[in-house]
């Protein structure tokens, strides 16, 4: 039986051309490396994680970027926003929000959406 989400996997020609944006623009810890491939989050061991891999049948950007998209909860997307545009983060949808979710919408090096998502209360 299927127990619960685990993580997910974003493939690229080269992981050298991810890993630095996730680990050092993002600011997520990397909590396994291996030659080819890390673990991002993931701490506890058993929460979900996000791997970065290299792949062979992987050449160049993202062609559809929307298809997939990894969001990252943000207790200030707003501040998140500012302090990643400063860094030179392309965004292709700033904050915005409905008063219960303030989500925005990023590019990784690569061209694959990434959104920052804080959850509102009331």
């Amino acid at each position: 039986m299927i127990k619960q989400f685990a993580g997910a996997s974003i493939w690229s020609e080269d992981l050298n051309n991810l890993l630095p944006f996730y680990r050092d623009v993002l600011g997520i810890k990397v909590t396994m490396e291996s030659p080819g491939f890390v673990l991002l989050g993931g701490n506890p061991p058993e929460s979900p994680a996000l791997g970065l891999g290299t792949h062979s049948k992987v050449r160049g950007s993202n062609s559809d970027p929307a298809r997939c998209m990894v969001g990252f909860a943000s207790d200030d997307v707003k501040a998140d926003w500012l302090r990643l545009k400063a860094a030179g983060v392309e965004f292709v949808d700033d904050p915005a929000g409905d008063g219960f979710l303030i989500i925005a919408t990023l590019k990784d090096p690569e061209g694959n959406l990434v959104q920052l998502f804080q959850v509102q209360s009331n």
